[in-house]
């Protein structure tokens, strides 16, 4: 539950962008977590920022969400960001990133599937990426600050 859902919503286009995974059916889920509160955690990797020329998250940063078609969401603001080997992700952040995860094995073997598919290699010009247990991860976690669009299903 958004926690100042009183006070009226920022300036969205000052705000920067967080774009869970791609569009399409997986953007979709994990909007919807981030809506309905079980999603409080996002991993990145260190790699992606550097590519896209972007600063690391910082707590206090507030972010709008956007869906699978490119509409404001809500706002999110981190609370907490640590940069850790991929070993070192442990059971909460997995657990709390919301899409059902019981182990960080299962949490590993779905992030894996992601940032090895054709569209991330594709999104870091490396058609060859891959990670392993040493590949820097940002752990975010945030808050749900207010829904300032709800997602169509």
């Amino acid at each position: 539950m958004p926690s100042d859902s009183a006070s009226p919503p920022p300036d969205l286009a000052s705000l920067p962008r967080a774009e869970f995974a791609f569009p399409g059916p997986l953007r979709d889920q994990l909007v919807a977590a981030v809506l309905d509160g079980s999603k409080t955690t996002t991993t990145g990797l260190v790699v992606d920022y550097e590519h896209a020329g972007e600063a690391l998250p910082e707590a206090g940063r507030r972010e709008v969400v956007v869906d699978s078609h490119d509409r404001p969401v809500a706002v999110i603001e981190v609370t907490d960001v640590r940069v850790v080997p991929l070993a070192e992700v442990d059971l909460a952040h997995a657990m709390d990133e919301g899409e059902g995860y019981t182990t960080v094995a299962e949490w590993r073997t779905g992030h894996e599937r992601f940032w090895h598919s054709e569209e991330m290699r594709a999104a870091l010009d490396d058609p060859g990426f891959t990670v392993d247990d040493t590949t820097p991860a940002v752990l975010e976690r945030f808050r749900l600050v207010t829904v300032v669009h709800p997602a169509d299903g």
